[in-house]
């Protein structure tokens, strides 16, 4: 069997270099190849669609490759391979260890995506072709756009490796707020090229289409080479007024932008600490100082600055900071010709003297009243000088500087500790960047002193009404620049007809307050009947964002706060179906598994560091991490109820008035032995922390309806065998006249009178009339219908023997829903007894009617259960 590779590249950034030896003729084709992209008020929908067939006279193996940004998500894979679906699974990363660790004993790079330059993974995935057969990858990954020095930018990455019989590409663009600008540009675009590319725009809408025929994709006319090599980019704006930004509520969810024009700079106060050890020698010194040149000439003439240069000796280039005259930067510039570089690192001391350089000359009061002071450190390896050891530098660093100033951290290449890097930024303020060692590393220094050079705002407070808004994502700020933009997402009470929103921020001339007062009624009918609306896209927003942050706060944590914040993310991240460095998506082939983690940036060092030494993969090393925390998971996750209430706060120190109910996570509860068996059901309802573990007391064999909802067209009636547990149930979809019986045996799907069985010993994907119907061999079914609402069923073999049942966006059920377990999942909260302040019981009303309810350990069937299964839930036992 011979390997043939396709290659499709797609990416939202910065360029990546790959080749591979061009296609045969006559062996692996790619007959239709779609890039279909939605991007809704910033946020990106992404589907990437690839058809194949073997022309050969033999069996040959595919090679599918894309590039997305290290900011996005997949949210799903699956392989149709002559009509036979393969679907990829979302697990956690544990859950998945198995099967990674079986693909790498067997020699097969299991690790499917791995990072491969500045802001990109790839994504990969290799399967054999038989003679004349025909496959279809698609890949779905969700992305929110960032606002960078004024403008969102698209960047779409194309390498067929061959010419393309069907290619297109469909970026559909909706921003309520109005479309202030719009352009596409190529590095690979001709004359002829441009006649495949159509553009069509108005007020808020624009949509781009480049479809190229087979001959305008050829480079010369008598040869096979194709012209489709490089990045197609789409770069736009959107409108803004003198307002407090701009809000959009779809389905209960709100997210708000905010990003303020024509403001007045804040004045800066620099030092610049750079790195001029052994190791920068040669070209890293030499566009160091490029660099420096030019970032001195933009300095503005209100800005003050210094350089403190370092190796094994720290040197201050003035006593003091000097205003950034024409004379004193021509001074400066030619300081830096003379930088060279040798000796050791101590990356302390030099951070150390900033800190002491900014606080003479604040004390002194020599600097500009309302201005901002920032520390800019560029090294490029560990500490070798002085204090060596890097938590000892993070705590000296974050204790010295203590909030005063803001302090950004650029590494130079994969010799650095970007992990240390980043959260000694992110401890005092700032952000961390890694500078690659390319050609244009003096441009990616300019770029990143730009991001930072224009700050308009600080102190930023983004203030919603408790009652209103609960879940809020972070929504305090320290600093805002120019050309930038704060997005904040939450879910709104039920009740909420008007939305108050208040902005308080200090300006440069004054104390900023905006108000605004949103109808949550007229912001919902901005998104009725929409083509461009993919899904619940606000609620996918806010869980995007919060799991972000929740990472992003959890890399400032240890022990067992770390454990909890991963907890609430890795949550979310089942629960929304995205990969993210907690989850693994186990995707299936015709006679393997393979397993796609998302990478980190210290997996990036490992795989320089590995590639250079003989270690082996990225992947493997994600993993081999992944798995010794395995144990402080486990150990901290016992205290996960208690953090819960203080978590969330978390991603914002100064948030007064955020409000958190996620739903609740499994507890990884070392005293398992305690709990009481499997619940019949777990319903996890909205707003509440623990769900409701209910027991059914029934007739054997009795059908019995567990939920009617004739608003959604969704009714589920199920049994129970004579172990008094359920052995099957029925899941109607009316609108769609399906009807789905799921027993221990089989599963029937009658589509429109079209009867099918799957067995429980094979993986299986479908798709009839939208509805998602996956089977993964011998554990679940997973229903997800058009309405978002996803119906799982779990298969637990022997020694019980039983199907457990649970829902996923149960909040999108009608006030109409009713049935024994439907009841519940509509105007349901728990009270405290009243006079009472046991933590083991409360009362459940629903719908008027009392119930009481006790805490307990249960055991959990659910398939995205975490480690030893165990969930603290209220308990609750009715009759049918």
């Amino acid at each position: 069997m011979e390997r043939q590779f396709f290659v499709v590249w797609l990416a939202f950034s910065s360029l990546a270099v790959f080749t591979e030896p061009a296609v045969p003729e006559n062996a692996i084709e790619i007959y239709s190849l779609h890039v279909d992209c939605k991007v809704t008020s910033r946020f990106a929908h992404t589907v990437i669609t690839s058809r194949v067939v073997n022309r050969a006279n033999e069996s040959k193996e595919a090679l599918f490759e894309v590039e997305l940004p290290k900011t996005a998500f997949i949210t799903n894979f699956s392989m149709i391979i002559d009509g036979k679906i393969y679907p990829g699974i979302i697990k956690e990363k544990k859950s998945a260890q198995d099967q990674y660790d079986a693909a790498v004993s067997q020699g097969k790079t299991a690790g499917l995506v791995k990072s491969i330059g500045r802001k990109l993974e790839q994504f990969h995935v290799s399967v054999n072709i038989a003679v004349a057969s025909k496959v279809t990858f698609e890949l779905i990954y969700e992305e929110l756009l960032k606002r960078k020095l004024g403008k969102y930018e698209l960047l779409i990455k194309v390498k067929p490796k061959q010419l393309v019989n069907n290619f297109q590409i469909d970026t559909h663009i909706f921003e309520p707020q109005g479309i202030s600008f719009l352009e596409t540009d190529s590095t690979f675009m001709t004359n002829e090229l441009n006649n495949a590319l159509t553009k069509v725009q108005n007020e808020t809408k624009a949509h781009i289409s480049f479809k190229p025929t087979r001959t305008q994709q050829r480079k010369n006319p008598e040869l096979e080479d194709t012209l489709l090599d490089g990045d197609f980019v789409i770069r736009y704006d959107v409108k803004r007024g003198v307002t407090a930004g701009d809000i959009q509520i779809v389905n209960g969810y709100f997210v708000h932008y905010f990003a303020p024009s024509q403001m007045p700079t804040f004045p800066k106060n620099v030092v610049f600490v750079i790195d001029k050890s052994g190791s920068m020698s040669g070209k890293k010194i030499q566009q160091t100082r490029e660099a420096m040149k030019k970032i001195l000439e933009d300095l503005n003439p209100e800005d003050h600055f210094n350089l403190v240069t370092f190796s094994g000796n720290v040197i201050e280039w003035q006593s003091s900071l000097f205003q950034a005259t024409e004379e004193n930067v021509a001074m400066a510039k030619r300081h830096v010709e003379t930088i060279n570089a040798q000796g050791a690192t101590d990356i302390n001391g030099a951070l150390q003297t900033a800190i002491n350089l900014l606080d003479k000359d604040t004390t002194a009061e020599v600097l500009p009243d309302k201005s901002i002071s920032m520390i800019i450190l560029l090294t490029d390896g560990q500490p070798t000088e002085g204090v060596i050891d890097i938590a000892q530098i993070q705590k000296n660093i974050q204790r010295d500087n203590n909030g005063k100033y803001f302090l950004y951290c650029l590494g130079f290449g994969f010799d650095v500790s970007y992990t240390f890097l980043e959260k000694m930024a992110l401890e005092n303020g700032g952000v961390a960047r890694r500078i690659y060692e390319d050609s244009d590393a003096a441009l990616q220094l300019q770029d990143f002193y730009h991001e930072v050079a224009t700050p308009i705002l600080k102190e930023i407070e983004m203030k919603y009404p408790g009652s209103a808004a609960l879940e809020i994502t972070q929504n305090n700020f320290k600093l805002l620049f120019d050309g930038s933009e704060i997005v904040v997402a939450g879910k709104l009470d039920n009740e909420v007809e008007v939305f108050p929103v208040e902005i308080k921020a200090q300006a440069r001339a004054s104390e900023l307050t905006l108000k605004e007062d949103a109808n949550v009624s007229e912001k919902e009918q901005v998104f009725q009947h929409q083509k461009y609306i993919f899904g619940n896209f606000i609620e996918r927003l806010w869980a995007y964002l919060t799991i972000q942050q929740l990472l992003e706060k959890s890399a400032l944590a240890e022990g067992e706060q770390r454990g909890e914040l991963e907890a609430l993310a890795l949550n979310l991240s089942l629960k929304f179906s995205f990969v993210t460095p907690l989850t693994s998506m186990v995707v299936t082939k015709p006679d393997a598994q393979d397993v796609a983690n998302k990478p980190t940036e210290a997996d990036n060092e490992k795989s320089v560091r590995g590639a250079a030494q003989g270690f082996g993969s990225a992947g493997a090393q994600s993993m081999s991490t992944a798995k010794s925390g395995r144990h402080r998971f486990i150990s901290t996750a016992s205290r996960f109820n208690s953090f819960r209430t203080q978590a969330m706060p978390l991603l914002d120190p100064l948030a007064s008035d955020l409000s958190v109910d996620l739903p609740a996570m499994p507890l990884l509860d070392p005293l398992a032995s305690r709990t009481t068996g499997y619940p019949h059901f777990i319903l996890q309802l909205p707003g509440e922390r623990y769900p409701i573990c209910l027991n059914i007391k029934g007739q054997s064999q009795a059908p019995i309806t567990l939920l009617s909802d004739p608003d959604k067209g969704i009714k589920v009636t199920g049994k129970i065998g004579e172990n008094r547990e359920f052995v099957e149930f029925e899941v109607t979809y009316q609108m769609l006249n399906m009807q789905i019986n799921v027993s221990r045996g089989e599963i029937i799907l009658n589509d429109h009178g079209n009867v099918r069985s799957f067995p429980w010993t094979k993986d299986a994907f479908v798709t009839p009339n939208g509805l998602r119907f996956t089977i993964e061999k011998e554990k679940s079914l997973s229903l997800a219908g058009p309405d978002s609402i996803t119906i799982q069923v779990s298969y637990l073999k022997a020694p019980l023997n039983f199907l457990g049942l649970y829902f996923k966006n149960s909040d999108l059920f009608s006030d109409k829903v009713a049935g024994l377990l439907g009841q519940f999942y509509f105007n349901t909260h728990l009270e405290s007894p009243l006079g009472q302040h046991s933590r083991g019981k409360k009362t459940l009303i629903t719908n008027g009617q009392s119930h009481d309810v006790t805490r307990q350990r249960r055991k959990d069937y659910r398939i995205e259960s975490a480690v030893n299964g165990i969930i603290t839930c209220w308990s609750l036992n009715i009759t049918s």
